[in-house]
């Protein structure tokens, strides 16, 4: 898959979640977990892999693209916006960690069990600052999503891959 494609999906992913939850509020959280967020922090890993210098600079572009886009397209969802953007943020640092901790693991077992931590994070952040109180029945619901839509897209960009990623990281991350 080319990395461009990838990029895309992940932009279209952010916006949409974004603007789902501006309009739907909380009701939409579970399925933009599953359907969208799940490609996003599968997709950062399969970029983490591709993009060899620059990753923080460019994640970081990434990610304020994706919350500037949302507002950009829907002012309502400043609020949003802002909580995507510290959520993702908080969640790549985890994910970044947990992720290069796992580098001699297989791609999959790097993908997935990075997702676990930094899914927790990204819902955490984002629920309690998109709507102003920490609900921890819907922290944990969204982070189970978040976890299962996750692991569905790490099969699918599995398959996608026009080259296969490397099984085990033999340098250290930037």
């Amino acid at each position: 898959m080319k990395q461009w494609w990838l990029i895309a999906g992940y932009l279209v992913a952010i916006v949409m979640a974004n603007l789902m939850v501006t309009w739907f509020g909380t009701i939409a959280v579970l399925p933009a977990g599953f359907l969208l967020v799940g490609l996003d922090i599968t997709g950062r890993d399969y970029l983490h892999e591709a993009w060899k210098k620059n990753r923080w600079l460019k994640m970081a572009l990434l990610i304020t693209a994706g919350s500037l886009l949302s507002w950009l397209i829907n002012r309502n969802s400043e609020r949003v916006a802002v909580a995507s953007f510290l959520a993702f943020a908080g969640a790549g640092i985890v994910d970044t960690l947990t992720y290069t901790v796992l580098r001699k693991s297989r791609f999959l077992i790097r993908v997935n069990g990075s997702n676990l931590f930094s899914s927790f994070t990204d819902s955490a952040l984002f629920l309690t600052i998109a709507f102003g109180a920490f609900m921890p029945a819907l922290v944990l619901s969204q982070f189970a999503a978040k976890i299962a839509g996750g692991f569905v897209w790490s099969l699918v960009l599995k398959k996608t891959q026009t080259e296969t990623p490397p099984e085990r990281i033999e340098t250290a991350p930037e």
